[in-house]
């Protein structure tokens, strides 16, 4: 049962446990992330050193995008002023000396309109200019350490950008994943309240050991593998295991593909569980880890438990690529595994045409001072143009167009918008399972992700775009942020999943009965040892926690 926030005792540790009930002990939590809580100045060293430099101007470059990110971005549909949330995040004082806007209220709209007109970035000229820039993708991108200028990314690629660019994307520097050293002993632990106290301080330790190591401030957020070690992914064995058994023991050996690994933590639970409870089936089983950040990578193959796995488990192999620039066919047998993943796949946008209900798609226009205009063109990529003929097939509609009466009726309004509000489309996500059906045909699919975020920015299907500064979550209601300084994250539509699923990967078998969509809790029930993660109250942490979390089952 939700506790309020008032029956915590401590005041020192009021605001992190309430900022994390938020996310992760409601029914509907955000992955949450953490920074270094502020450390006593005689744990610091007295001179400024490289670090904390570095430190300091990362913080200066991030300040303005924080109080003012609309003002870097902007709609030619409706010219929106798209704004970040400021909550207590720096002072008046502070914010006075940057460009700042607060969001606009209803009775102020056509003042800001004529700012936007009198602004000469949104000048017709300008606006002209930023259209004739040539299209970058993000692999592109890519080859140049330097954040790309004077071109325009669909909306896929500028995230994607963001995210994975191997010099400044936001996995390849921020990302730290929580991982306590030590397993809680649940039998021990009074309820969900004191579970939560025991998340803190745990996570107060690993800022401290952050700051002494490098002070350099970092995004740490944490999982169900994580803080329900080994138990939650010994449920994950147990599926596998079952399945394995039921189809292909003993005559096909059991290979497991993990994409985004994270520290490598569900390796070792699955591998333990299955050498200790399952040795016939461990003699025969494989585990490739895929894995595209290189710094995740990395850490997978220096966390010394790792090392002692890989010696113990000879059968491990860590693979750095991306599943996208995947090439080899696997014709084997084998099951895929892909963990709070398809979150951080990219979206495309698109809007439709409020008359004729034409889609047209979103680019970001970024000019030579790094601004970025929204965009929309009809749609010519093949990619976008792939997933909407795909998911016309299973007779989806988007809430978007809402009910053609009430859309004609609004568009004889005065100064009615000519598109409809944004849709954000899963095409990184068609692109994997497109991939899947080229090079793993005969794959067994094991997902588990969100399927609702709170806080997320306006639109179907958008995403929370959220960072930390100075100890405090900032969610932004715009994509459009300095790249690599900020999670970029989606919301799942699993019903859609397993409709488009079934048409990419198993066209031939009509329904499949096998593709199944459940919650994580249905999931937890049926496969989990819930005695070990029940306290002494009797509260069950696992299946409260993270309940917007649906699993995907093919």
């Amino acid at each position: 049962m939700l506790r309020q926030s008032g029956q915590l005792q401590a005041h020192a540790r009021a605001s992190w446990a309430q900022s994390f009930r938020n996310r992760v002990f409601t029914s509907a939590p955000t992955r949450q992330h953490h920074s270094p809580s502020s450390v006593s100045p005689r744990t610091r060293p007295s001179h400024v050193s490289a670090a904390q430099q570095q430190q300091q101007q990362q913080q200066q470059r991030v300040l303005p995008w924080l109080s003012s990110a609309a003002g870097r971005s902007s709609s030619l549909a409706h010219h929106r002023h798209y704004h970040c949330h400021k909550k207590h995040m720096v002072s008046p004082a502070t914010l006075s000396q940057h460009h700042h806007h607060q969001s606009v209220s209803r009775f102020h709209a056509s003042a800001r309109r004529q700012e936007l007109i009198e602004d000469p970035r949104y000048s017709a000229s300008k606006i002209a200019e930023r259209a004739s820039y040539p299209v970058l993708t993000a692999k592109e991108s890519a080859r140049s350490k330097e954040m790309p200028t004077r071109c325009k990314m669909l909306v896929r690629d500028f995230v994607d950008d963001s995210l994975y660019h191997p010099s400044y994307g936001y996995f390849s520097k921020q990302a730290v994943i929580f991982s306590p050293e030590t397993d809680f002993e649940f039998e021990k632990i009074r309820d969900n309240l004191q579970f939560l106290d025991l998340i803190a301080e745990k996570y107060r330790e690993v800022e401290d050991e952050m700051d002494v190591r490098d002070e350099v401030a970092r995004q740490v957020w944490h999982t169900p593998t994580e803080l329900f070690k080994p138990w939650y992914g010994y449920a994950i064995a147990k599926y596998i295991v079952i399945e394995y058994k039921l189809n292909d023991f003993p005559n096909k050996d059991l290979i497991i593909y993990e994409m985004g690994a994270g520290n490598g933590t569900l390796m070792m639970n699955i591998l333990d569980y299955i050498q200790q409870f399952e040795p016939a089936v461990y003699e025969r089983t494989q585990y490739r880890i895929i894995e595209i950040s290189k710094k995740l990578a990395q850490r997978q193959g220096e966390r010394q438990e790792v090392r002692d796995i890989r010696r113990r488990h000879q059968c491990v192999e860590v693979i750095h690529k991306s599943i996208f620039d995947w090439d080899e066919p696997v014709t084997d047998h084998c099951f895929f595994v892909a963990m709070e993943v398809l979150d951080n796949f990219s979206h495309d946008l698109i809007r439709y045409d409020a008359v004729t209900e034409e889609p047209r798609q979103g680019l970001v226009a970024i000019d030579e001072e790094g601004d970025y205009t929204e965009i929309y063109t009809p749609v010519s990529d093949p990619v976008i143009q792939r997933y909407l003929n795909l998911r016309r097939q299973t007779g989806y509609r988007s809430p978007v167009l809402g009910r053609r009466f009430l859309r004609q009726l609004r568009n004889k309004l005065p100064f009615a918008p000519n598109m409809t509000g944004p849709e954000f489309i899963p095409t990184k996500m068609l692109m994997f399972l497109e991939t899947l059906k080229n090079y793993f045909p005969r794959h067994r699919l094991i997902v588990s992700d969100f399927y609702t975020l709170p806080e997320a920015m306006e639109g179907t299907d958008a995403p929370v775009v959220q960072t930390r500064y100075s100890g405090t979550m900032v969610p932004c209601s715009t994509y459009m942020v300095m790249p690599g300084m900020f999670d970029i994250f989606f919301p799942t539509n699993f019903e859609l999943l397993r409709d488009m699923y079934q048409l990419v990967c198993r066209p031939a078998a009509g329904m499949d009965k096998s593709v199944k969509v459940q919650t994580q809790r249905e999931f937890l029930e049926r496969y989990a040892a819930l005695d070990k993660t029940r306290t002494y109250s009797g509260e069950n942490p696992m299946l409260t926690y993270y309940e917007n979390n649906k699993m995907f089952l093919s």
